[in-house]
């Protein structure tokens, strides 16, 4: 059977015998249009069925409406739990959105934005990717004129506004509750030393030893990339020690989840040996044996919260602002020793 193509300006436009910007226009209710043609044209419009592609019509009018995301992968349940939440937001306020991926490469980041910008997009929301050390391709958006907002893997706090969990203050919950729940020696796992999410939650790590007057000890905390290969590695290495942790605690789902992979090769039990903690969304936490206990990140509200800001900027606000949206701990069977037993 042949697919029925939709019908298109240009289809109204030729039946009509009048420009696809008059029959853009029309639709619209713009005054340039007379009330005879506008009414010829709905009437068209709904003969035919006709249903207005957002992308098309925004090239059209000179006047994007869409807004551009930049994620460093498009796959995890994490970044589409951010994304809904920044698009339920655009199309409420009348946008589209166009996704695009980084896949944590520096060069693929800058292309994104590269494309952003060539298709007109109003704005942008991103995430930097983990090769991303060098930020100056973002100061053409602030040259051109083009609205940006951060979320989660930031940069240049004071040019750009941004949305992020509360890092230090969530990582030292969690160490914290490793203690109140029976475990004594506690590593960390993190990404790359140069990522500013990554500094944080280290930094919140180590005030929860300082507190607890515990010694910190550099080969307790393993920092290299965010990666489910990472956390599987640097769990090995970390059970290999002479003296190895009996608490660990990951600072993204992927890395807690490979930790899980090792410490189960290890043949040792979670937590009764190693108890784990990780950074994650409420879907993948429940999912994993045993369940996780999680700094559970709110996406929807970070994704929605991130767009708000981003509709303010569009608008002419220059107020340059960092909203933190706080973790929640969940705790489940993953952490909790049995300090009787």
């Amino acid at each position: 059977m042949q697919k029925i193509r939709p019908i298109s300006l240009k289809d109204l436009a030729k039946e009509l015998g009048v420009s696809i910007s008059t029959v853009s226009r029309a639709l619209k209710n713009s005054p340039e249009v007379g009330k005879e043609i506008t009414d010829k044209v709905k009437a068209l419009a709904r003969k035919r069925n006709y249903r207005p592609n957002p992308f098309a019509m925004s090239l059209l009018k000179n006047s994007p409406r869409i807004i551009g995301i930049i994620v460093p992968d498009i796959v995890t349940h994490y970044y589409s739990s951010i994304i809904s939440g920044i698009n339920d937001i655009a199309r409420k306020n009348g946008y589209s959105t166009i996704i695009t991926s980084s896949y944590e490469q520096y060069e693929q980041e800058k292309q994104c934005l590269e494309d952003l910008i060539n298709i007109r997009v109003e704005g942008i929301i991103a995430c930097l990717s983990q090769e991303t050390t060098d930020y100056s391709h973002f100061d053409v958006l602030l040259e051109q004129n083009v609205p940006l907002v951060f979320f989660d893997r930031i940069c240049l706090k004071e040019k750009f506004s941004s949305v992020i969990t509360d890092n230090v203050e969530s990582a030292q919950r969690a160490t914290n509750h490793f203690f109140e729940t029976g475990s004594k020696r506690v590593a960390f796992i993190g990404g790359a030393n140069h990522l500013e999410i990554v500094k944080q939650r280290k930094h919140g790590y180590l005030q929860a030893l300082r507190e607890n007057k515990i010694p910190i000890e550099k080969e307790l905390v393993f920092c290299k990339k965010i990666s489910y290969e990472t956390g599987y590695e640097g769990t090995r290495i970390l059970l290999a020690l002479t003296n190895p942790p009996d608490a660990i605690l990951g600072m993204t789902d992927s890395l807690t989840f490979g930790a899980m992979k090792a410490i189960r090769e290890w043949g040792l039990r979670i937590p009764e040996d190693i108890a784990l903690i990780g950074y994650t969304d409420e879907m993948h936490s429940n999912y994993v044996d045993p369940p996780l206990t999680a700094m559970t990140h709110q996406t929807y509200k970070m994704g929605g919260t991130a767009c708000k800001l981003l509709l303010r900027q569009i608008k002419g606000s220059n107020k340059v602002q960092q909203i933190i949206i706080p973790c929640i701990l969940s705790i489940r069977q993953s952490s909790v020793k049995n300090i009787s037993g």
